[in-house]
């Protein structure tokens, strides 16, 4: 196979296939194009921001898990607490019977828990009494008539509103400007 001075093959011979010996995301100077660099930037943060949100999540998820047998030890810790003060007040009601009649002891015990039922109560009742509405949200739900378009109310009379006197072959088919009512502007702030 003959090449020509200019590494090409000659006329009629096949094309030979070569290897570029330069980077082809170099410009001629050698140096990268601005696209290029900034294509290889996108890239890499991209790259960077899903690293970023796969760590998050794998750190997320283990410690969403000793949560969970943290709060499970709690629920368990909790429970034997409520069957051990069972058995401390039963305890309790004894140690008095030794200084009383049994049925006093136990009536006295049992009137401690009613008054410590009634206070926690009376506590909880208290911190619920200061919990508030949600305040912004609230003031975002007054503000929505002000962004949907004003509808007049329906005539109470029988007679045919103005709606129905739009010239259309079909009055199933009549649109109006009052149908499809206009975008509001956009809010500053």
């Amino acid at each position: 196979m003959s090449r020509n001075e200019n590494g090409r093959s000659a006329p009629g011979e096949r094309p030979v296939p070569s290897i570029p010996l330069s980077d082809a995301d170099l410009g001629p100077k050698g140096e990268p194009s601005i696209g290029n660099l900034v294509k290889d930037a996108t890239a890499s943060v991209s790259t960077l921001v899903r690293s970023e949100v796969a760590l998050a999540k794998s750190e997320l998820i283990t410690e969403a898990k000793k949560a969970g047998a943290g709060t499970g030890a709690l629920v368990v810790a909790g429970v034997t607490a409520l069957y051990a003060s069972f058995f401390f007040f039963f305890f309790l009601a004894e140690l008095l019977s030794e200084w009383l009649p049994r049925w006093a002891a136990f009536l006295i015990v049992f009137g401690l828990l009613v008054i410590i039922t009634v206070g926690v109560a009376f506590a909880g009742y208290l911190f619920f009494k200061k919990v508030r509405g949600p305040k912004k949200t609230i003031e975002t739900v007054k503000e929505i008539p002000t962004v949907l378009p004003k509808s007049d109310p329906p005539a109470k009379s029988g007679r045919p509103s103005d709606r129905s006197k739009t010239a259309a072959p079909d009055p199933a088919l009549a649109v109006t400007t009052e149908d499809h009512p206009q975008i509001p502007p956009a809010r500053e702030g």
